[in-house]
């Protein structure tokens, strides 16, 4: 199988890339160089936002295609056009961004979307990611367009540093506040677990839309932070606190406590409770949380701390006021 790998190599390109080389296939990459490409596999230089920026893309047939870009879906739409006549399938990381907000809980593939223009330039990111799929559509056909909804993304590599935020501050130790209450169901899914899927989709040959998610409630925000203390070792003490004292507190959700949200909220339905019958009837496999978390937690210690991206998180002083103020249980 020839993969062309668009969009990077930073997390979850990489492990696309990655998991494409493991199972023999023939992995090529175009990307800027930002972030080197995997040991194994061929590499193309280029900027797609450049003019003439997809020169190395001139020449070339591929099996399929991956495209994990999040910007204008110009970008998006000028390499499917590039490729259409070369490439067998193409794939799309898409989000599940893209549903009309607000996304009722249990929502699956074919509920309301947000407006999309595949020949716009950058705006947000939900019009940005549903203009891309629009834009893959088009140049492709529905019936060789995969386009792969996720939610919330974990795993070792995470650039939008969620979970290694926790990690980090839990391993400091001290009394951590917890967004409660424990039992408060997540949803998320490994990027390995989400190339795994990926590649095996593209090689059945699968269409259309797939939310790929865990199942909801695969693990909690309580399970989450115990391991988040077990395998850093930490004697940090989690104190539960309730969804009423964090938003008297002034503390926003998903931003100052990276992944969770309100449960019985809108937001919480959006994120963590999402449909993702479709994917686990097509062979998505979610590994335990446990070993997610220890992996994370793995490369995050090989990582430079100036070089360690985590999401800003809590403030020193606003975990001061909820630690203070905050009603626990």
């Amino acid at each position: 199988m020839r993969l062309l790998l668009l969009g990077g190599t930073d997390f979850v390109g990489r492990a696309v890339a990655e998991a494409a080389r493991d199972r023999g296939w023939d992995v090529t990459v175009f990307h800027r160089g930002e972030h080197p490409a995997p040991p194994g596999v061929r590499a193309l230089r280029g900027d797609r936002t450049a003019p003439d920026g997809l020169g190395a893309l001139a020449v070339g047939e591929w099996d399929a295609v991956v495209d994990t870009w999040s910007g204008a879906p110009t970008v998006v739409r000028d390499a499917a056009r590039l490729l259409a006549g070369r490439v067998g399938r193409h794939a799309f990381v898409s989000s599940r961004s893209v549903y009309a907000w607000p996304a009722p809980a249990g929502l699956d593939e074919f509920g309301p979307l947000a407006e999309g223009d595949p020949d716009a330039d950058h705006t947000d990111f939900a019009a940005d990611k549903r203009g891309a799929e629009l834009a893959v559509v088009r140049a492709f056909g529905a019936e060789r367009a995969l386009l792969v909804r996720p939610g919330l993304i974990l795993g070792p590599r995470e650039n939008a540093g969620r979970l290694p935020w926790w990690l980090a501050r839990i391993s400091r130790g001290g009394t951590v506040p917890a967004p409660g209450p424990r039992d408060t169901p997540l949803q998320y899914v490994d990027a390995r677990d989400l190339a795994d899927w990926l590649l095996t989709a593209l090689a059945q040959g699968l269409h259309g839309p797939y939310n790929l998610v865990s199942a909801p409630g695969h693990t909690t925000i309580g399970e989450l932070l115990d391991l988040c203390v077990r395998v850093t070792g930490s004697t940090a003490r989690l104190r539960w606190t309730t969804p009423e004292a964090i938003e008297a507190a002034g503390v926003s959700p998903w931003t100052d406590l990276p992944m969770w949200a309100p449960p019985g909220t809108d937001f919480h339905a959006a994120i963590h409770a999402g449909d993702v019958t479709r994917a686990l009837a097509t062979g998505l496999r979610c590994r335990p949380a446990e070993e997610t978390v220890a992996d994370t937690w793995a490369w995050q210690q090989g990582v430079p701390g100036d070089e360690l991206r985590t999401a800003e998180g809590l403030s020193e002083e606003a975990e001061e006021k909820l630690l203070a103020g905050g009603e626990s249980r």
